[in-house]
């Protein structure tokens, strides 16, 4: 029997070499993660709540550009291993109390695989989508309070492109790329900038940071790529203060570039391919005069969806445009102008004569807030593109996370250089916050820089809560306008708790921040993490491990700008709200952060943030039933196609159509469209284009009719024929909701125009 065991032992030894080989095989073909991407509808209500990012009281939701969406990326080592989820959200920030419920959703389909470690929900900082999700405050106060609709849109959308993420989870690889993105932001508050340490600018070569980082995901049994998130930081503020359209803005707008450009490279092309002749145009604009408008007719909940050009059938590409250290960066690159003189603004106030209303920044394509949208969206996509073309380097390592909550009203700080220690302070805004930016203006009477408060604003301030002598010492040098870390009437005015957590993909470390850095406050953040991971890591992390700031993320606690930042009170300082030493606070816990990870070790959990849903007020009205006017029906066109005079429309040309609708808060239509451009092919009706494609347009207004005093609702499908479009016979379609009262089932509608030619 010993001779036996001996003769075997070679043949076992052999088998267990064969089964390392192939699963090095298996490995090495199907790559070094579980990888899984998912994306869902977030739009909001497109009607009477206000937007979340300039507080403009007159900015209420009044139609859609494009619909927004939450975009997820899972990577694990394997399927028991360790895991993260990143949640790009199209909104102004991530929201705690968002957070919160995510995780309670999830909890219940997935007990603790995914739970406060391990989860991020970041936002692109769209100024264009409907507030009321946030918790604290001061955040709802121009949303007139909770807004539970919108609130609702994005926690189902964050849950469900999670759930898709997870189902879709399959051996794969990750590869990542690095590149400058030209002339997509510039410094907004260029001579704050200058305060911070010659020497340390003179390190970098401008006052912004032009680095994308990208991440392609692929399917590691087919190949194909099926997903890529890249981080860049330029602000959402191409649209202004003034749209009322619902939009991703630039980011959003890349986001729907990279998608339609991927589907398009990977797909074979549906487009007819007509003959343009004078002949065949002469036949399309007749065929086009026979057909009528339809009128309204019924439909079914779900109808639209099946309208849907872009179907979210679990198996698409998810292309995501996420946030970094923002504060100070702007995309209206031309710079800030004065409206009155057309001269630049005062370099240190941005403001004209004293006036910050007249000081305004012009975006690439002045004036025209759409354009200067789409040229900067185009500048991230195309750099993502080529990123994505040459992703060759691929992560390999662990999959790990560090997560924690701290209580930012009082951390004590130990300067580094020095043995001082100083704390941080209960938040506060200055009057630089009131000024707003060259982005979007804010009260008038205030500039950035001020230093001083009025007396009118002293007792509107002490009215609300007198700061004590121990805040206003602490803020130093911010004067107190808003002391919103000591308000808790209502309920608490500002967060006191927030996380911070650090996400790590082999030699990637994503650092998730619940604010919006400065240029210089990022790098600082970024160079001390990658030094404590280096030195601490034991060889796991050299010089070639990436930082990348995900801005926005897991809550929202607005600015955090440098020491040297903080002396000049532009509008970011003034923001900044745990005062002057928020910056060094927060490196010295991200440090924690990194060491902890970097020697495996686990950190002690602080307290957690407060669930204020059962406490949150909400002020705006639900519609309480619409009607159409006598003798009209929901769908029926009020407007019809007005047919130029050539009898057909050109590229770049706007056919618009009016339809008796009703109030869109009844149905967001998620996963659906309120709007369709449809093309004739043969005898057959085929969506072409929908509310989520940036040519589309779709309205929302009410006419008032002034003999009855009776108010009705109106929608406008507007479409701008992009210069891709086929020549042949279209028309607008829209899809609605309604109700005849407040408690009334909701009823669904549609109807189309009459059809017109594109030659």
């Amino acid at each position: 029997m010993m001779i036996a065991k001996q003769h075997s032992c070679p043949k076992l030894l052999l088998l267990l070499l064969l089964i390392f080989i192939i699963l090095g095989f298996i490995h090495a073909t199907n790559g070094g993660y579980l990888v899984g991407v998912g994306s869902s509808d977030m739009t909001g209500p497109a009607a009477d709540v206000n937007m979340m990012g300039y507080g403009s009281l007159d900015q209420h939701s009044a139609g859609i550009h494009f619909r927004l969406r939450a975009r997820t990326f899972i990577v694990a080592e394997d399927p028991k291993g360790p895991r993260f989820a990143f949640v790009n959200l199209d909104a102004g920030m991530a929201s705690q109390l968002v957070t919160i419920k995510v995780l309670e959703r999830l909890k219940k389909r997935y007990g603790d695989l995914y739970n406060e470690d391990n989860l991020a929900i970041s936002g692109i900082h769209t100024h264009a989508g409907p507030g009321g999700y946030l918790q604290y405050y001061l955040y709802t106060i121009t949303t007139a309070g909770f807004v539970s609709q919108s609130f609702d849109a994005i926690v189902t959308a964050v849950e469900m492109s999670i759930v898709q993420a997870h189902q879709n989870l399959k051996p794969g690889s990750v590869f990542i790329n690095k590149g400058e993105v030209e002339n997509a932001g510039i410094n907004r508050s260029p001579s704050a900038y200058l305060f911070n340490p010659a020497d340390e600018r003179a390190r970098y070569s401008g006052d912004v940071d032009t680095e994308m980082t990208l991440l392609k995901l692929v399917d590691g049994r087919t190949g194909k790529s099926i997903g890529a998130f890249s981080w860049f930081a330029t602000h959402g503020t191409s649209m202004s203060r003034d749209n009322k359209l619902i939009s991703g803005d630039n980011k959003g707008a890349a986001a729907r570039f990279f998608e339609d450009w991927f589907t398009s490279t990977t797909k074979s092309s549906s487009k007819l391919i007509l003959n343009t002749s004078v002949t065949l145009n002469g036949r399309l604009i007749q065929k086009a005069k026979t057909i009528n408008a339809t009128g309204g007719t019924s439909c079914g909940r779900t109808t639209s969806q099946s309208f849907k050009v872009r179907k979210n059938d679990n198996s698409r590409f998810v292309g995501a445009f996420c946030q970094s250290n923002v504060g100070d960066v702007t995309p209206n690159v031309l710079g800030a102008f004065c409206n009155d003189t057309g001269l630049p603004c005062d370099f240190n106030h941005s403001s004209c004569h004293g006036d910050n209303q007249l000081c305004l920044g012009r975006g690439p394509g002045y004036p025209d807030e759409i354009l200067s949208t789409k040229i900067i969206g185009e500048r991230q996509f195309l750099k993502a593109v080529d990123l994505f073309k040459d992703a060759t380097e691929e992560l390999t390592g662990k999959v790990d996370y560090r997560h924690t909550y701290l209580n930012f009203t009082d951390i004590q700080v130990e300067l580094d250089g020095n043995s001082t220690v100083v704390r941080t302070c209960p938040a506060a805004l200055g009057p630089g916050f009131a000024a707003g930016t060259t982005d979007g203006p804010g009260f008038p009477g205030f500039q950035q820089g001020d230093m001083e408060i009025s007396e009118k604003w002293r007792r509107i301030r002490d009215g609300l809560k007198k700061p004590s002598k121990y805040q206003e010492d602490c803020q130093l040098p911010k004067p107190i306008l808003i002391d919103t870390g000591e308000i808790f009437k209502p309920y608490a005015w500002a967060p006191a708790i927030l996380p911070i957590q650090i996400l790590r993909l082999g030699k990637l470390v994503i650092l998730s921040v619940p604010g919006e850095f400065t240029t210089m406050a990022g790098r600082r953040l970024r160079e001390a993490v990658k030094e404590t991971l280096v030195s601490d890591g034991n060889g796991e992390f050299d010089d070639d491990t990436h930082i990348v700031i995900a801005g926005l993320t897991n809550t929202y606690a607005q600015y955090v700008a440098t020491f040297e930042e903080y002396k000049q009170q532009r509008y970011e300082a003034s923001s900044t709200l745990y005062g002057p030493h928020t910056l060094s606070a927060y490196i010295q816990e991200f440090k924690k952060l990194a060491e902890a990870m970097a020697k495996g070790e686990n950190l002690i959990k602080g307290p957690p943030p407060p669930d204020l849903s059962s406490v949150l007020e909400s002020f705006l009205a639900d519609p309480s039933g619409d009607s159409p006017p006598p003798g009209k029906k929901f769908g029926d066109v009020k407007q019809d196609i007005t047919i130029p005079k050539s009898g057909s429309f050109q590229k770049g040309e706007r056919p618009s159509a009016t339809f008796w609708s009703a109030n869109p808060r009844y149905d967001l239509l998620t996963e659906g469209t309120f709007a369709v451009v449809e093309m004739l092919q043969g005898e057959r009706w085929v969506p072409a284009y929908d509310d989520d494609d940036f040519s589309l347009y779709f309205k929302w207004n009410v006419e008032t009719d002034t003999d009855t005093d009776t108010f009705y609702g109106l929608a406008t499908i507007e479409w701008e024929v992009p210069e891709d479009a086929d020549s042949g016979v279209y028309r607008l379609r829209h899809f609605g909701s309604s109700r005849k009262t407040e408690k009334s089932p909701t009823e669904y509608f549609t109807g189309a125009s009459s059809a017109f030619s594109v030659s």
